[in-house]
């Protein structure tokens, strides 16, 4: 599985890149202000990468509802399935916009805002998610269990 982690935004698109060694990584956000640039660069990074999954964050309300943001990535989803053939995963992205920009100093957000480096850091948590979930990875304390019957 080589795996791409979207979180999906009008002007900005995070990106994060996961295999089956389960460790999502943090991509260059597509910042570009022209959509279709945004989007043959995406084509390129899923050819470059040989992705075969694509993990895109699914904006769910607090409620388990879906609003309207909900719908503009389902319509992306389809997008990116008509375009590239490859399966697409809807993951609840709730609040992880929230955790990567709380892993930021307050007085640099601003300017960090603009680059993408918070929307390509949810990305990686959403991709992480994901990885941890359907991969079939030693637990930290499997880890611990090993090392105990070693001594």
């Amino acid at each position: 599985m080589r795996a791409l982690g979207i979180d999906y935004g009008e002007r900005r698109i995070g990106l994060s890149y996961g295999d089956e060694i389960g460790v999502a990584t943090p991509l260059p956000a597509l910042t570009d202000a022209d959509s279709e640039k945004r989007r043959a660069a995406l084509a390129a990074i899923v050819k470059q990468r040989r992705i075969t999954d694509i993990v895109l964050g699914w904006p769910l309300n607090m409620d388990d509802s879906e609003g309207f943001k909900a719908g503009e990535v389902e319509k992306f989803a389809r997008k990116l399935e008509s375009e590239f053939g490859l399966p697409i995963h809807l993951v609840d992205e709730r609040l992880t916009s929230y955790e990567a920009e709380s892993s930021i100093p307050k007085a640099k957000r601003r300017d960090v805002r603009a680059s993408g480096l918070i929307d390509s850091r949810a990305a990686t948590i959403i991709l992480q998610d994901f990885l941890e979930r359907n991969l079939k990875l030693p637990s930290p304390e499997g880890f611990q269990a090993e090392a105990e019957d070693e001594t």
